[in-house]
């Protein structure tokens, strides 16, 4: 060795040839053959998914401009014809609160938040 080759060129200037391990290859190929073996995934039913998707989004848009319109209405009103609930609130609670579908509205809200947050529960451990 000379003192003026460096030794990484020494080490890289060597010419082996590389060979995989005795059962590399057959490793390689069994797990080919595994992968395609395995069937393909199940895809998604975007033909039954569109129609809901179509639906959710014109009541998105929907929604809103129904609410515009009647809040227009509202507004436009005389002040003589403007309903007894958009003047006072107050008043009018204990006449709500003797409606039964207050109480159902009421509970099935509960239902859903407990449902959510069981669900964000369990799904969280």
């Amino acid at each position: 060795m000379s003192t003026t080759e460096d030794p990484i060129d020494r080490i890289f200037s060597r010419e082996e040839e590389i060979l995989p391990s005795s059962g590399f290859t057959a490793s390689v190929m069994d797990a080919v053959r595994r992968e395609a073996a395995v069937p393909p995934p199940i895809p998604f039913p975007w033909k039954r998914a569109w129609p809901v998707l179509a639906l959710a989004v014109a009541v998105v848009i929907a929604v809103p401009i129904v609410a515009v319109v009647e809040l227009v209405k509202v507004a436009s009103a005389p002040a003589s014809n403007a309903p007894a609930a958009m003047s006072n609130v107050w008043p009018q609670l204990p006449g709500w609160a003797s409606n039964p579908m207050i109480g159902w509205t009421a509970g099935s809200l509960l239902f859903a938040y407990i449902a959510v947050k069981f669900s964000m529960r369990l799904a969280s451990r």
